[in-house]
């Protein structure tokens, strides 16, 4: 069978195990084939092709429920279910996502993009299932990697607690995340994947026991705890933990036998209660320079199969946000040993891992635990450190009560840097970074910046290290800078709460923050065209927000807008709305960002068009709505 002739993944059974291992095959050449020519997740998808193609063989799934964490693992899955023929479309507009949505196939049963939540929806599921008296199965697949944040290990304690709910949890154990995973708990797998498989050793021990006299088919209370008893007399390490707590294990199982991975889930699924089945796979399986380096094929761009290099750009680009962060907070670092970089499993993404080379003790990767990571920063700052928190502005959002809890409220001195701030391209809503501005701006004692350029980002990095007084937020985008000089060393802070004006006019005043600086830049040179003066600020910082800068101009100018690359319910533009008439100066005022809805996946640009966010765009409204210029007539 050819898995393009595929519709259902119930097609899977009956077939042989010669076919079965050939459509793994077809798979893995897909897999590769696409994220090559268009880039994406390539590492995690490929080394779960034949527990995909394994488990759903055992699965009926117009009934069975299958729950993926993350979502990047499960670029098989979405071949599997129907979406072979959309997916060279993956991660772009209009096309495949590049995680899973439950409107985009009846069999994405959990949306996800963040980690660690698979197993809490799969016991949600699995009650709702038991209550409404319905029989079907709940597999949640989850990464050891999310295992270690406590969201998953919460879920864990909860389902062990549970025994007559028939829950199976598939760990998918690589020994990765996106970087090598980091604890006790990643060290407690490893020796696990090193021991001899004991998924069957209850049942051979009642079966052997079935046929010593007196016994029979009977096995009475006494009996059933010894052999639980030797049970775990046999296995005092291999998944002894995950039997404690309440699970049947499982394993360790090799990954790409499709053979034992059948073998064991049908086993498995006759098990009563939640079940763990451990599987041992290898990220990258398939493509040898992926398994060589699964950090650097964790997710790719557009590059060359043969080769494995990246397909060069046509036009040399600026660095970006992140190296010029990673750079300059490693430079400062280097003459500053408080200085301490915190990460979430997200040492490349961040640029972190230039600190951890340099500078290892000044280093902590927290592995995907965002809370705690938070509270670290807390402990830190209260011994006189300087926590420097390097985290994705949507993945903050997983540790808001750490931060209002264990660091505004104390008012401690903890720098957060939220890395993807704005809009984030092709990861799609669980990624897009629209809500730091809004979830922050509310918290007493938190200030918060934002860079025009990746030069102000080197001026941010050292004022939010020099800022003792309280905690700061600097916010900053993904991709690359807009190519101004960068200075080696010598960045001097910024005053705090201290906007610039860029260029003076008289007709509008335009209120730009961070990343909209650049489009307020061109949007003024449009209106010239136009006979519009425009003054242009950079407000530099949202909170303090500078009104002794933006009210008299407001007040003498009349017309107001403010342009912002995030949410506009409570954002940068709600800001200045609130400045403005707590000041009484009512004049006309548009705002410009990310209305009451989610951003779906596509280019960055194709997203700022749709939102109506470009320079062009911008002016149109503008001359719409203060001075009467019919659309047509600008010239975009």
């Amino acid at each position: 069978m050819h898995i393009s002739d595929m519709t259902h993944p119930n097609q899977l059974h009956g077939l042989s195990l010669r076919q079965l291992e050939d459509v793994a095959r077809q798979i893995r050449e897909k897999h590769l084939q696409t994220v090559a020519a268009i880039g994406g997740h390539l590492g995690p998808g490929l080394g779960v092709v034949e527990l995909t193609v394994a488990l759903y063989q055992t699965l009926d799934l117009d009934r069975d429920k299958v729950i993926w964490d993350v979502g990047h693992q499960a670029y098989p899955h979405k071949i599997l279910t129907g979406r072979y023929h959309r997916f060279h479309t993956l991660r772009q507009k209009k096309g495949v996502a590049g995680y899973l949505k439950r409107c985009e196939s009846q069999f994405d049963h959990f949306g996800a993009g963040h980690a660690s939540t698979s197993i809490s929806a799969a016991l949600g599921m699995a009650l709702a299932r038991d209550s409404q008296g319905e029989d079907y199965k709940v597999v949640a697949i989850i990464g050891d990697g999310a295992l270690t944040g406590g969201m998953a290990l919460e879920a864990i304690n909860h389902a062990g607690h549970l025994p007559h709910t028939n829950l199976m949890v598939v760990l998918n154990d690589n020994e990765m995340s996106i970087s090598p995973n980091v604890g006790a708990i990643s060290r407690y797998l490893n020796k696990v994947r090193l021991s001899d498989p004991v998924q069957f050793l209850s049942d051979n021990l009642e079966e052997q026991f079935k046929h010593l006299p007196f016994f029979g088919e009977a096995f009475n209370p006494e009996m059933e705890r010894l052999k639980e008893g030797m049970k775990r007399l046999a296995v005092p390490k291999v998944g002894a933990v995950i039997e404690e707590l309440g699970f049947k294990y499982f394993g360790p199982i090799d990954g790409h036998n499709l053979q034992e991975l059948i073998a064991t889930f049908k086993q498995a699924h006759k098990a009563t209660g939640p079940v763990f089945v451990h599987v041992a796979t290898v990220k990258g399986k398939g493509y040898e320079l992926a398994e060589k380096d699964q950090v650097g094929y964790h997710a790719q761009s557009p590059f060359n199969l043969a080769t494995g290099k990246a397909i060069p750009s046509n036009t040399p680009k600026p660095p970006s946000y992140s190296k010029v962060f990673a750079h300059t907070l490693t430079t400062l670092a280097q003459n500053n040993p408080k200085i301490i970089g915190i990460t979430a499993a997200m040492a490349t993404g961040t640029g972190l891992d230039k600190l951890q080379a340099k500078l290892p003790k000044q280093y902590i990767d927290v592995g995907i635990a965002e809370q705690h990571g938070v509270t670290l920063a807390a402990g830190l700052a209260c011994e006189g450190m300087r926590p420097v928190v390097a985290i994705y502005s949507t993945f903050l959002q997983r540790a808001y009560d750490q931060v209002l809890h264990d660091v505004c409220i104390q008012n401690l001195p903890v720098f957060f840097c939220l890395d993807r701030a704005g809009i984030v391209g092709a990861d799609g809503p669980t990624h897009q970074g629209m809500y730091d501005i809004a979830y922050l701006r509310c918290i007493p004692n938190m200030a918060i910046m934002a860079p025009k350029d990746e030069a102000e980002l080197q001026r941010m990095i050292v004022t939010g290290i020099n800022h003792t007084d309280g905690p700061i937020a600097m916010r900053y985008p993904r991709g690359n800078g807009i190519g101004v000089p960068l200075m080696e060393e010598g960045w001097e802070p910024l005053p705090i709460g201290k906007g610039e004006i860029l260029r003076n006019g008289d007709d509008l005043l335009l209120v730009a923050y961070g990343s909209m600086v650049n489009t307020a830049l061109q949007v003024a040179e449009v209106l010239r065209e136009h006979s519009v003066e425009a003054t242009v600020i950079n407000a530099r910082f949202v909170k303090p927000l500078d009104t002794e800068l933006i009210l008299p101009l407001a007040q003498r100018i009349g017309k107001v807008v403010t342009l912002e690359e995030g949410c506009l319910m409570g954002g940068f533009g709600s800001a200045v709305a609130e400045a403005l008439m707590d000041n009484n100066v009512l004049v006309p005022l548009k705002r410009f960002g990310v209305g009451d809805h989610l951003v779906d996946h596509a280019t960055p640009n194709e997203s700022k068009s749709d939102l109506g966010l470009t320079s062009p765009q911008i002016t149109e409204q503008i001359l719409k709505t203060f001075f009467s210029v019919k659309q047509s007539s600008v010239v975009s």
